[in-house]
């Protein structure tokens, strides 16, 4: 195991697209299925499920919390509460990179379209094929299941490394690009992995993996029929020789968690350089001033996790300090957004705030803020600092990422040293904010 990652997997989430181009569905009326999904939402999600006593075996779990099931007939529903002898399937994979849902008890395989599906093929041809569409957020980490590394850009090599304890920066940061049914490992400064471990400006069809699942893992395969591995000892991500995945070519997603640097009202970092005592006190952006945020599902509060591993947690008095290992009470935190800032609020009831000595200190009922809202300056420039707030336009352009445009119908892009102006006319890669 990682010393400090969170090696929290995400559940294996995918849709199954069938020849004529549609998901399967699983319909709650009836709990029928059908092959008439054109995109995927919630009814064409499935989940991947493992037989305890036998890897070869899965089970297709739908969104209504129900298993895909074929019975002697070929007859096919989504209807049973818990995975019996019907609802056990083999997969066969493909060189393509397709699947084929054979029955395991009757030995049939599934297929069909629209309404008209059934498991009682005895021979595979194109309406028994199905692709993998994951069903997850195209941003995650990559976890090594052999060398228990994450993968991160190596800068100074050039290459897709997993040799890191932790998923920490933006450079343990990959995207999942989904294109012609093959998928695309992108780096945080967009560049594609090519299986010989090199990364390129543009896909070819060296960049393109289908996805296999072993064990609840998942094995990138390359045009080649080769699988992905971490090779040599930095760990590089290039296609080995293996025909079959085996352990060294099988990794985890793990949630790609938001990471921030907070800034303090005196104006400092808050950091953990001192020790314990969180403090804000700080003038560099580092590690020990990087935390990561975990929001959880049902309460909504949030963990903030320091590179260490440990978490910040309310002790004796307020006092806030980074010595957690395990998430309590304490460690839960309201995070209240005003404009462009944030007020912290502790499991006692009082907001966080900075003590003379830069330690934080959860002892306040009340919190201030400036009130400032961002303005378009006369040369473009964008201000922080009106008390008007100012109408700013926000286009919708491509998956995850949006332009903004100013007062002044120009867009906004941030310059080499770090200014934000809006004083650009057309939309390209420089005017373009992931969201």
């Amino acid at each position: 195991m990682p010393t400090n990652g969170t090696h929290q997997a995400l559940r294996i989430q995918f849709g199954l697209i069938n020849c004529s181009n549609k998901y399967l569905t699983a319909e709650a009326f009836g709990f029928k299925v059908n092959a008439s999904g054109v995109s995927l939402k919630k009814k064409q999600i499935w989940m991947l499920e493992q037989d305890e006593g036998n890897n070869s075996v899965v089970f297709f779990k739908s969104h209504l919390g129900r298993y895909l099931l074929a019975n002697k007939d070929g007859n096919v529903s989504c209807e049973a509460e818990k995975p019996d002898t019907d609802c056990r399937f083999t997969v066969i994979a493909h060189a393509d990179g397709r699947w084929t849902l054979q029955s395991e008890p009757h030995k049939r395989y599934f297929g069909g379209s629209e309404d008209h599906l059934s498991c009682f093929a005895q021979t595979i041809t194109e309406s028994e094929l199905w692709s993998i569409h994951l069903a997850s957020h195209p941003q995650a980490n990559l976890l090594s299941v052999s060398r228990k590394r994450y993968a991160h850009l190596s800068a100074q090599e050039g290459e897709l490394s997993a040799d890191s304890d932790i998923p920490w920066g933006v450079d343990a940061l990959i995207t999942l690009i989904y294109q012609e049914k093959k998928y695309s490992i992108q780096t945080c400064d967009n560049r594609f992995l090519r299986n010989d471990g090199k990364l390129i400006k543009k896909r070819d069809q060296g960049t393109d993996y289908t996805l296999e699942f072993k064990a609840g893992k998942i094995a990138f395969k390359d045009h080649e029929g080769k699988y992905l591995s971490a090779m040599g000892p930095t760990g590089m991500l290039r296609s080995g020789r293996n025909s079959k995945p085996g352990k060294d070519d099988l990794f985890d997603l793990e949630q790609s968690h938001p990471q921030v640097i907070l800034r303090a009202s005196n104006g400092r970092l808050v950091s953990i350089r001192q020790g314990i005592n969180i403090s804000a006190n700080q003038d560099e952006e580092t590690d020990q001033e990087t935390y990561q945020m975990e929001i959880n599902k049902e309460t909504k509060k949030c963990i903030l996790r320091a590179h260490t591993g440990h978490f910040w947690t309310l002790v004796n008095h307020g006092g806030i300090q980074c010595t957690a290992s395990e998430i309590d009470a304490n460690c839960m935190f309201e995070i209240e957004w005003r404009g462009r800032r944030i007020a912290i609020k502790a499991n006692n009831g009082k907001y966080i705030c900075t003590k003379k000595n830069g330690h934080l200190a959860s002892v306040s009922d009340s919190v201030g803020s400036d009130g400032k809202f961002w303005y378009t300056s006369s040369t473009g420039t964008i201000c922080t600092d009106s008390v008007i707030p100012e109408d700013f336009y926000l286009e919708f352009r491509d998956h995850g990422r949006l332009a903004i445009k100013a007062k002044n119908k120009k867009y906004l892009r941030g310059n080499q040293a770090g200014t934000l102006r809006a004083d650009a006319d057309e939309v390209d890669n420089s005017t373009l904010w992931e969201y």
